[in-house]
């Protein structure tokens, strides 16, 4: 494999690999290897979106506790101007439970209002991390530990800053030879960038803002209280647990301390298994397709530019080993929905806030 890989900061060469994006991985599937120019200390490089504190409410105007429990059940007050109508099918208490595993170190994914898989992977692994009963269910033990941990806020403003009304968006074109000519693989619109923000789907948040114009500075969004984007834990080891689609950093005695749902191989192209190790981290990779080394896809050579709609999305964790690595996702709602090509894929904002609390040398074991 004759693949490149370049990020954005020329400090150090090293050889890494990178996996593409499909929502078909068993008709579309491509594994690169390649060089990349990478600063490991460089955090401020890793993850921008979700950097800046700007346009967000203060805390103490973010500190309303929206969520309650009364008698068991987890009571959940609407924003002003948010009615039930407005969720449509997605329900308070999901919205709650969502917001409140996000600031912990079990992530839930993209935050939708919905039940399902990623979620209730959340709750089994936070309610083994803290003591509870083991299970998937919302009863009042989870609810308790949830606010007792993390409050109840789960609801504040945002105001669209004119930095953000200053960003080029475009759209991302379909096929490599469009794709390579772009400047960078960049969100669509602002809509996509501040709902990734936010870790929200992208309806989610139009449904709580119907009218918004989410490209205009001064409109006031009505947003989810989301995590802080930063992992306090010394992660010893990590995991990539195959059979339960997640990744999970543990400790020196095998705690599990933080954990992420993840997308992990297909049966066309499956995950490893064995002992690699974080050899390097990449902030905005380039991903390069060479048709020598496949054989779908055009028969030239394309370097994609970085940015979170690459194919590898906005960040690069790379394993030392084969040509695999975690990193990020283009598509964060289908992240352990769909199949991949061998790496593991988590959510943009996963996989940066995870880059910041590895180090390198740190064990990586797919199980």
């Amino acid at each position: 494999m004759k693949h490149l890989l370049f990020a954005s900061l020329a400090v150090s060469a090293l050889t890494l690999t990178a996996c593409s994006g499909s929502d078909d991985a068993e008709t579309d599937a491509a594994t690169e290897t390649g060089t990349a120019a990478v600063d490991t200390s460089a955090d401020d490089e890793i993850g921008a979106n979700w950097a800046s504190r700007e346009g967000y409410d203060s805390d103490a105007e973010a500190s309303r506790e929206e969520a309650s429990e009364q008698g068991g059940t987890l009571s959940l007050t609407l924003p002003d101007g948010v009615t039930q109508a407005m969720l449509g099918e997605r329900t308070k208490r999901m919205i709650a439970v969502q917001v409140l595993l996000d600031k912990s170190n079990h992530s839930p994914g993209v935050i939708d209002g919905r039940e399902g898989a990623n979620t209730n992977r959340a709750i089994r692994y936070y309610r083994e991390a803290n003591g509870l009963p083991a299970g998937e269910g919302i009863d009042g033990e989870l609810i308790s530990a949830l606010l007792d941990n993390h409050g109840g806020d789960v609801f504040r403003t945002y105001t669209v800053t004119e930095k953000d009304a200053a960003t080029e968006f475009s759209d991302v074109p379909e096929e490599f030879p469009d794709m390579a000519k772009k400047d960078a693989l960049g969100y669509e619109s602002a809509r996509e960038m501040l709902a990734e923000r936010f870790h929200m789907d992208e309806d989610f948040l139009a449904a709580l803002n119907p009218d918004a114009d989410f490209a205009k500075a001064g409109t006031k969004l009505v947003i989810v209280s989301h995590g802080d984007d930063r992992i306090d834990a010394d992660i010893a080891k990590v995991e990539v647990r195959k059979g339960e689609a997640t990744v999970v950093g543990l400790d020196q005695a095998g705690k599990v301390l933080v954990s992420f749902p993840a997308t992990i191989g297909s049966s066309d192209f499956p995950s490893p298994s064995g002992r690699m190790k974080v050899a390097a981290i990449a902030p905005e990779p380039n991903y390069t397709f060479d048709p020598d080394d496949q054989d779908w896809g055009p028969d030239e050579t394309f370097i994609l530019p970085p940015g979170p709609n690459n194919p590898v999305g906005g960040t690069w964790i790379d394993l030392g080993k084969d040509g695999y690595g975690i990193h990020g996702s283009p598509n964060p709602q289908m992240v352990a929905k769909e199949a991949s090509h061998g790496c593991v894929r988590l959510t943009n904002w996963d996989a940066a806030a995870f880059a910041k609390a590895l180090k390198t040398g740190t064990p990586v074991e797919f199980v």
